[in-house]
């Protein structure tokens, strides 16, 4: 198992300190997983670890130090075309923790004892929580306007938080310029592609709990986190014969941050150049996602629909949720206002799985 630089084509070792290649390409996962088979699900681990047999872990020890139970969230129905993924029923209320456990296991495996990371605060707070079961020291970069809930989370897990000014891609920015000049670990959601080996238990999950893949997934795409680890965890149960065709995804944007779905639009290879303005959904305000490209292919290849999230049909979305008893954070209600607003321009939308990705307590603010 090697890294393989996106740009192009180094390899590099696994337990390499460097956050990108030497060119500046991004990192992917040299890994092919088995065949997808049920009877290779562990179901005497009550975790996403359950599906490790199909997962690039370093070896078969280190996620147990970590694990916190992340993962086997329900499914549960909203109406007759509806249902929902629970994921904010995590230990840190976020489908992040997916994600942060397999990265800070890696990060433990290979000696790492320190690390940054940048975030509008949900992968924040899930790395600083999995850093501190983990005993890895931990610092969080997170942009103003950041939910007050998730700042004092990530602080109450021992993490550094700090607030830079600005908006959500120069809070990367200083993050990645701090982790250049002093060669910190970057355990970034993005850059790190051992985040997504989580992100893809998410698929593994719904086929095992019902024995499908729903014709329909509405997911959020900022930086493209879950996107990612979907299209993974399709692409594997379709060359495994699990699944005949990929589902129909419906990937959803903020209508002021937008650059992937203009991009698509416009038939692009980049996000489309923009400058984000405000939005409640602060979990998807990414002016400038860093594997655009990426996420802009496997749309094009499998016929990804991208929305708008409309702004004004955010707090109505959260609410009508709510009112069902789903209380739920601003950026997961944009995914129901999106499924809303694709009804409404493709007609009735039956079989649709809409994640819920983060907590409405962390986003009272």
């Amino acid at each position: 198992m090697e890294f393989i630089c996106s740009a192009c084509g180094k390899r590099e070792s696994v337990r390499t300190r460097k956050a990108h290649c030497d060119c500046g390409g991004l990192w992917k996962l040299d890994y092919e997983p088995p065949k997808f088979d049920t009877e290779k699900i562990d179901r005497s681990e009550w975790s996403m670890f359950r599906y490790r047999a199909f997962m690039a872990l370093d070896d078969d020890a280190s996620w147990r130090g970590i694990s916190l139970g992340e993962g086997m969230t329900p499914i549960v129905r909203l109406d007759e075309n509806v249902l929902l993924k629970m994921d904010y029923f995590m230990p840190t209320l976020s489908f992040k923790d997916r994600g942060a456990a397999v990265l800070v296991s890696h990060c433990r495996a290979i000696g790492v004892d320190s690390v940054v990371q940048d975030s509008s605060g949900n992968a924040g707070n899930s790395v600083a929580a999995y850093c501190a079961k983990a005993g890895i020291a931990c610092e969080i970069f997170v942009p103003e306007g950041t939910s007050p809930k998730k700042i004092d989370s990530i602080r109450a897990h021992g993490a550094v938080c700090t607030v830079v000014p600005g908006g959500r891609d120069h809070c990367a920015e200083v993050c990645r310029e701090k982790v250049e000049r002093q060669g910190l670990y970057y355990a970034n959601h993005v850059y790190n592609p051992f985040f997504y080996e989580g992100t893809k238990t998410y698929i593994y999950e719904v086929f095992e709990q019902l024995g499908r893949i729903p014709a329909h997934l509405v997911i959020p795409v900022g930086n493209g986190t879950l996107f990612l680890g979907a299209i993974k965890g399709l692409e594997h149960l379709l060359r495994s014969g699990c699944i005949e065709k990929m589902p129909q995804i419906i990937a959803l944007q903020a209508e002021t941050c937008d650059p992937l779905l203009r991009a698509a639009a416009q038939g692009l290879a980049e996000p489309a150049e923009l400058t984000p303005r405000p939005t409640i959904a602060e979990g998807i305000a990414i002016g400038k996602p860093m594997r655009g490209r990426e996420i802009l292919e496997y749309a094009y290849k499998y016929g990804v629909r991208f929305v708008h999230a409309p702004e004004d049909r955010i707090l109505d979305a959260r609410a009508a949720l709510a009112r069902r008893g789903i209380y739920c954070e601003h950026t997961t209600a944009a995914n129901y206002a999106a499924y809303l607003a694709y009804c409404e321009t493709y007609g009735p939308t039956p079989d649709c799985l809409i994640t819920m990705c983060g907590a409405g307590l962390k986003s009272d603010h």
